[in-house]
């Protein structure tokens, strides 16, 4: 039943078919990402929202090295500065749920998206150079750059995700992990060559640089189809194995880009069993608890960036040692993010993420016990624990979201999920502040560290919509196709 759809603007035949499996899941299978892309290789839509996530990391990674010099600067109190990365978080994640309504609807393309980004974050760096009053900051680079900032990272999480559905692990953590490492410039900037003189040149060529590396990569972003499938893989068995059949495209185009990497991580992340609409996964009772899960987790690593640095100053390690323990957190987060996205491809999401979010939480407590020691090589090993765990856990839930929900409408779905850090931004941050100035640093870090320990109990408990009930039904194993023009 091969069919022939037409691509509208070449005017050539593009062949392709929807097969739907046994539960009514459809896959699009037949063409390839050089297809799609116009000659180009789906790598590219790995690299470019990488290199786009590096821009735009400095807004969080590098904000805590900042802001001693901003508060010199502008005359504001550490509580200010505080808020003003809070209120930025808060904006950064909850601008993901309407811009992926907004996406999936049409209304907004994913370049689009990217140049709105990257005008916005120039916008907030020139408010946090050039305004002194702590309202106008807040709604400078607070709201208008976290909204950029924001745009710039759900749509290059969405990107490389639709991209890469049966191995969206490693790809997601890749692409997440320059979202930390690529502030570690910056970090060493604002430490060493960051001053009342300078600081205005300094944040407005840094929101130079963002747009034009943010604009330069959102000029090839484009989405697949929905329901795309790389045709090398077979979506019918769980174990991707590949195509080998008459499917569209499969003799006349044979690749095996990843083919055995493809079949392991499918045998352990299965693909959703179905596409649910934001409204059908609220009510599986698995999104609500995944942002449960995102907020108590995130909100312990927006912690562990805001006070590493004030808390090593604090128990009397130099400079040298705060930035570096800051430039270790920032590397480690980011290639910690990696790494665990290439082993939950191999281990299973799930049983990665528990294990990401108690690292996390142990290494709160090695911080303070580091710091009471007054050790810094110790203190270093567990800024590194703490970089690797506050970071890890974001891929993990950017893939596990099209895991269970599929990727139709992971664009909402997954805004819905990163909408925890909303909540996650205030108590992380301006709370924090809180809890430190009413039971000091060693309050702060154990109340931290519990509420890791607390989140990995939580993530137990997670399980992926529908799969028990695929596994006693019997599915129909005969392809069905239809065309689509």
């Amino acid at each position: 039943m091969d069919r022939s759809g037409r691509d509208g603007t070449e005017k050539t035949a593009t062949t392709f078919q929807e097969i739907i499996d046994g539960k009514g899941r459809v896959y699009r299978v037949g063409e390839s990402d050089r297809d799609l892309l116009g000659g180009r290789s789906r790598k590219l839509m790995v690299y470019l929202p990488w290199v786009a996530m590096m821009a735009i990391s400095v807004s969080e990674y590098a904000y805590g090295s900042a802001e001693g010099t901003l508060s010199h600067a502008h005359g504001w109190t550490q509580g200010d500065t505080f808020w003003i990365l809070s209120v930025w978080v808060f904006c950064q994640a909850g601008i993901a749920f309407p811009a992926g309504w907004l996406r999936e609807r049409g209304l907004l393309t994913a370049r689009r998206a990217m140049f709105a980004g990257a005008v916005l974050t120039l916008l907030g760096f020139l408010a946090l150079g050039h305004v002194d009053q702590v309202p106008g900051a807040i709604c400078g680079f607070g709201v208008i750059g976290g909204i950029g900032s924001g745009l710039v990272y759900a749509t290059c999480i969405n990107m490389v995700g639709k991209w890469f559905p049966e191995r969206r692990g490693a790809k997601t953590g890749f692409v997440n992990g320059g979202f930390a490492y690529g502030a570690l410039p910056f970090i060493f900037v604002f430490n060493y060559a960051f001053d009342s003189g300078d600081f205005k040149e300094v944040l407005d060529g840094i929101g130079v640089y963002v747009l034009i590396v943010v604009a330069g990569c959102a000029w090839f972003f484009k989405d697949p189809p929905k329901n795309w499938w790389p045709a090398e893989v077979d979506p019918l068995h769980s174990d991707g194995r590949p195509n080998t059949g008459e499917r569209p495209g499969a003799g006349e185009r044979p690749h095996s880009e990843g083919s055995g990497k493809s079949a392991v991580s499918l045998a352990r992340n299965p693909p959703a069993v179905r596409q649910f609409t934001p409204g059908e996964a609220i009510r599986s009772g698995m999104l609500p608890l995944i942002w449960v899960c995102v907020v108590l987790t995130a909100g312990v690593s927006v912690f562990g960036i805001s006070f590493q640095v004030d808390f090593a100053k604090d128990v009397g390690f130099g400079p040298l040692v705060a930035a570096s323990s800051m430039g270790v957190m920032s590397v480690v987060n980011g290639v910690g993010r990696a790494v665990v996205g290439w082993l939950s491809d191999l281990w299973g999401r799930k049983n990665t993420l528990v294990l990401v979010i108690v690292a996390l939480g142990l290494a709160q407590f090695g911080v303070l016990w580091a710091g009471d020691l007054r050790s810094q090589w110790l203190f270093l090993f567990f800024a590194f624990l703490s970089g690797f765990g506050g970071g890890a856990f974001y891929p993990l839930f950017a893939a596990l979201t099209p895991d269970y929900f599929g990727e139709n409408h992971n664009a909402t779905n997954y805004g819905l999920v990163y909408s925890g850090k909303l909540v996650s931004g205030l108590f992380g941050g301006g709370l924090g502040s809180a809890v430190v100035g009413a039971w000091g640093y060693n309050g702060a870090y154990l109340l931290a560290g519990g509420v890791s320990l607390v989140a990995a109990a939580f993530t137990l408990l997670l399980r992926q919509p529908g799969r028990r009930r695929l596994c006693e039904a019997t599915p129909d194993p005969r392809p069905l196709s239809r065309e689509t023009i």
